[in-house]
């Protein structure tokens, strides 16, 4: 698939970061979008933003896509407003974080976060595969992350949710380059690894798993970021709860505002790497980085001292990770 114009594409998380430019740039392309997301308010200013021409077709829909019912739903809105009966490009892109600890963290938390980042791909999968068969050339993106090969953010910080659910998308994926070419070999897939990608996940995850952002952390949230921070050494025992609030949201936005790599720079690397038909699309140098170390010493990827491997490589910028990639 050389050029996207005239395409059919689906965007999930297409409110915000990666996905919004991802329908950005498609539209530019000359691409029919449908993009979902649970914010119909971030929709709308995606649309503002593409600015579709006349005769170009840019859909929004409300979904969570960690409801199977509510993704169908999303396919069959799709198939009526679009009059189609094939797309071309599925993005399953859509993503939060959250649910780190696995020992002592909450389970309906740990599960939401495994929900949308795992079942959003795979009910994105099931809605939305006989209509990319149906095609004459089709290609599905599931988007994994850094943490879909290194399942971890550093040494200080827990990140069994998210790092398992991109396990799985990557591993999927993988799989199903197999299966396509043996039962639709019209049909690609490719699994997206980003880095750190400035994107507003740090500060929109709080609001879809219903906790609210970093300003509204309650006083036991805030008590185990204090420890941690004093665990690394930091003088934090007599900072007032309320500025421990405001530091962990400015760091939201440093992740957003300072990322390497922008959302619109990894949408268009995305993009170039389906037009070559890659089935592995590494995204920031950051995660070359990552990727090359880990290859090169599995057994030391979990070590306290890694982290200062991939620092001193480059990677994050030199920084130690904050959070991660995003929707």
């Amino acid at each position: 698939m050389k050029n996207f114009n005239g395409k059919i594409a689906v965007v999930t998380g297409g409110g915000t970061g990666m996905g919004r430019e991802l329908v950005c740039q498609l539209i530019a392309e000359g691409a029919h979008v449908a993009m979902c997301d649970v914010s119909e308010e971030n929709m709308i200013e995606t649309a503002k933003l593409a600015q579709p021409k006349p005769g170009q077709r840019l859909t929004s829909h409300r979904c969570d896509v960690s409801s199977e019912t509510q993704m169908y739903k999303f396919r069959d809105e799709v198939v009526e407003q679009h009059e189609c009966e094939h797309i071309n490009l599925l993005f399953n892109n859509a993503g939060i974080g959250g649910g780190g600890e696995f020992v002592t963290g909450d389970r309906a938390l740990w599960e939401k976060t495994f929900a949308v980042c795992w079942y959003g791909v795979y009910y994105g999968a099931r809605a939305f595969m006989d209509l990319l068969v149906a095609s004459d050339e089709g290609h599905i993106i599931n988007t994994s992350s850094v943490n879909g090969f290194w399942a971890s953010i550093g040494p200080t910080v827990s990140h069994t949710a998210y790092a398992a659910a991109k396990f799985a998308v990557k591993g999927f994926t993988e799989a199903l380059i197999t299966d396509l070419r043996l039962n639709a070999p019209h049909v690609h897939a490719s699994v997206v690894m980003p880095g750190h990608i400035g994107t507003s996940i740090a500060l929109n995850s709080g609001k879809v798993l219903g906790t609210g952002g970093a300003l509204e952390m309650s006083a036991e949230e805030v008590e185990k970021i204090r420890t941690r921070m004093s665990e690394a050494g930091l003088p934090v025992d007599n900072v007032p709860d309320e500025h421990i609030r405001e530091m962990m949201h400015q760091r939201a936005l440093d992740f957003r505002d300072k990322a390497p790599t922008t959302a619109a720079q990894a949408s268009s690397i995305i993009l170039d790497g389906v037009r070559e038909n890659k089935w592995r699309i590494l995204v920031g140098e950051d995660a070359k980085v990552l990727d090359r170390l880990v290859r090169e010493n599995p057994e030391e990827a979990y070590d306290e001292a890694f982290i200062g491997k991939v620092q001193a490589a480059g990677g994050f910028g030199g920084l130690q990770p904050a959070a991660n990639d995003a929707s």
